[in-house]
């Protein structure tokens, strides 16, 4: 049973972040321009200058954050930023959207029209100083995530209602031949958002306006489905001592006052224990 983890209400929470090193969960409200965290020592957040939506760790001290238009280095005790560099900076249309590193220490983080224009976003890859585009065009986009054994990549256009499966050279990580369809949700109708893969394999895939994260074997086979508090969950993410807790964001945008008043809950961040193990975030190497 998933219970209540913050309960600062996010009109668009995204991003979660477990931080191995700090103990300590990350997310953000998108469309508020706010990070978020709470550890041991309580709740904190900073407000952020744009949509900011998505982050990796770099070392204790420091962030990786995915904004609307750049890559920065967020120094979390003094909440400086330090742009790497830009992402879409010179079109005003897009904002950063679902974001995770790789076990190489890239970045690979998908862009998406603010008003999800069709086709407007994109996916790309921070890599040893190179941010270079991989798919586009992409009109919402999600479900980053990466097999245990480092062999594939996973996207998805939540629009299209379908995760891509892509194999990755083992060397350095970029993506090698044509990605594969994994899961069409669209007989469903069901859309994918956010996703992690646990130690196992499995995918753990939140599925937005359902209330649920489902699990999906390597297979693509549906295995199970987990409540979550909120109508609208939009990313998980595993942590907590041995990464035996799933996290799950949850967002108010698109509901009624009405639905509002009666389901305070919805855009609050969720825990439960899944029954499976996750693995730690990688380290994103600048």
């Amino acid at each position: 049973m998933a219970e209540i983890f913050d309960d600062r209400a996010c009109a668009l929470g995204e991003g979660p972040l477990w931080h191995p090193l700090r103990d300590t969960l990350f997310w953000f409200d998108i469309t508020a321009n706010r990070l978020l965290c709470r550890g041991a020592a309580g709740p904190q957040d900073w407000p952020l200058g744009e949509n900011t939506s998505a982050a990796g760790w770099i070392d204790r001290d420091r962030l990786l954050l995915a904004s609307e238009t750049a890559l920065w280095v967020f120094d979390i005790d003094s909440g400086a930023l330090d742009r790497i560099t830009g992402l879409e900076a010179d079109n005003p249309v897009t904002r950063s959207n679902d974001g995770r590193a790789d076990p190489w220490g890239g970045f690979w983080i998908g862009t998406m029209g603010k008003a999800a224009e069709p086709g407007a976003g994109a996916i790309w890859r921070l890599w040893r100083g190179e941010l270079r585009r991989l798919y586009a065009p992409i009109t919402i986009s999600n479900a980053i995530s990466f097999t245990p054994d480092r062999r594939h990549a996973h996207f998805a256009d939540t629009a299209k209602s379908i995760v891509w499966r892509v194999a990755l050279d083992p060397a350095t990580g970029w993506p090698k031949g044509d990605p594969a369809i994994f899961l069409d949700l669209g007989p469903e109708g069901l859309r994918p958002d956010g996703a992690v893969c646990d130690a196992a394999g499995n995918l753990w895939l939140a599925e937005w306006g359902t209330a649920r994260v489902s699990v999906y074997g390597p297979d693509g086979q549906r295995r199970g489905s987990h409540s979550v508090g909120g109508r609208h969950s939009s990313c998980p993410a595993f942590g907590g001592p041995g990464f035996g807790t799933l996290f799950v964001t949850t967002a108010r945008q698109g509901l009624s006052p009405a639905v509002l008043a009666a389901e305070p809950q919805n855009g609050c961040t969720f825990a439960l224990a899944p029954g499976a193990t996750g693995l730690a975030e990688y380290q994103v190497l600048l």
